[in-house]
């Protein structure tokens, strides 16, 4: 055996008999897909709509998802709502954890209020008047 040749036997010249390990996916574009199924729809009362997929060496089912998508764009086109987005302003979140707080804050003082009223009357009863609280906060 010389150089050229391999153990299998095959030429220098001769093509690679191996396969590849996968295919390349084929991808379709919008137009080819948007004339694809034109014809199809066209053929649907005739049944030449086999003939079409086996010129074309498309399955069935590839042409069910094109259907499926088509319908999809249809429904999103007609379900978008007019006119400009609606601008959204970054301190909305902020300002609602700031009206959260604020009523939280709120809740507490009530309920702050009504233990010192609880109290102030405890305090009555026992004979033991509270010194008066002096009105700006300070001790």
């Amino acid at each position: 055996m010389n150089d050229t040749q391999s153990a299998v036997g095959t030429t220098a010249g001769s093509p690679d008999p191996e396969v590849t390990p996968k295919g390349k996916r084929r991808s379709f574009s919008a137009a080819y897909k948007k004339k694809i199924l034109a014809e199809v729809d066209a053929a649907a009362g005739t049944g030449h709509i086999g003939e079409i997929l086996r010129r074309e060496g498309i399955y069935s089912s590839t042409l069910t998802g094109w259907r499926k998508e088509r319908e999809a764009a249809v429904d999103t086109a007609f379900s978008q709502k007019r006119g400009p987005e609606p601008k959204h302003n970054p301190l909305t979140a902020e300002n609602e954890k700031l009206r959260r707080r604020n009523q939280r804050l709120e809740e507490e003082l009530r309920k702050a209020e009504i233990i010192i009223d609880v109290q102030k009357k405890v305090a009555l009863l026992l004979g033991r008047p509270l010194p008066p609280v002096p009105e700006n906060g300070t001790s």
